[in-house]
């Protein structure tokens, strides 16, 4: 896997999980748990659903793919 997700985005991702998560706790509501998604996506570097779509925010260059 190829990382595609960004710092920025990382950091959005978890501050938006953790909020989704802290609101399931806080309702009760066993949907919070929608905010290991995001936090998954944050931790590994890498969403299945950017690649489907074609977008990368990940400034980073990965070694793999460079040539020479």
């Amino acid at each position: 896997m190829k990382r595609n997700v960004g710092m920025i985005d990382r950091v959005i991702r978890i501050v938006l999980g953790l909020v989704i998560i802290a609101w399931g706790v806080m309702a009760n509501n066993w949907l919070g748990l929608i905010g290991l998604i995001p936090l998954a996506t944050a931790v590994v570097g890498y969403c299945p659903a950017y690649t489907l779509i074609g977008i990368n925010t990940c400034t980073i260059e990965d070694p793999s793919t460079k040539k020479g």
